[in-house]
């Protein structure tokens, strides 16, 4: 969550504490919004990042979105901006018309791209596109064994072209790094799958 979502959290549960007939007196109120802030600056990692927002759908639900993304992934349509573009224009969303009713925006807001890395089953349902920020390991150019996680490094970058298969040939990538540096990436989805995430935020 941004500190503005909590922010606006805090101000529900007041509102609810006033409505229920246990208010906080404005000084208690600041010094929860106070707290608040300071967890938020001594923390490394942000709220966001320590929950998935796809753990908090049923497992019918989860495959419904995740079929849904991967449906507006195949027809090249980027499935966040086909739910908002319903949303505004009031359109059934179909099947994942819940994420609307249920669980709406702030929901939908929290959702990055590296959530669905959870989802190795999913993994090819989101496809790179030129622009697109990733991290690569060095395990595409150094030899890391198997079982020693340590010396994987992850390096930025960004996605500048893809190579599109013929019928039997593998997608490849061409990757820039913050330096300048370009590297062909073979085999992106088919064999070096697990040598390149989404930023990790």
């Amino acid at each position: 969550m941004t500190s503005d979502e909590i922010e606006a959290a805090l101000k529900t549960a007041f509102y609810r504490c006033d409505a229920a007939g246990y208010p906080l007196s404005d000084t208690q109120k600041q010094i929860l919004l106070q707290v608040i802030k300071q967890i938020q600056k001594n923390s490394k990692s942000r709220v966001s990042d320590t929950a998935n927002p796809l753990d908090e759908l049923t497992p019918e639900e989860l495959e419904a979105f995740l079929a849904f993304v991967k449906a507006e992934e195949e027809q090249n349509r980027t499935w966040k901006v086909q739910l908002l573009n319903d949303w505004l224009l009031g359109q059934d969303s179909g099947k994942v018309q819940f994420i609307r009713d249920h669980y709406g925006l702030p929901w939908l807001n929290r959702v990055e791209d590296y959530h669905f890395d959870k989802y190795s089953y999913f993994e090819e349902a989101l496809k790179l596109r030129i622009g697109d920020r990733v991290e690569v390991s060095n395990a595409l150019w150094e030899w890391i064994p198997g079982n020693d996680a340590d010396q994987r490094e992850w390096f930025p970058c960004m996605v500048i072209q893809i190579y599109e298969p013929d019928q039997d040939d593998f997608t490849n990538c061409l990757i820039r790094f913050l330096n300048g540096t370009e590297y062909e990436i073979q085999g992106i989805y088919e064999w070096n799958r697990y040598n390149w995430r989404w930023p990790q935020k």
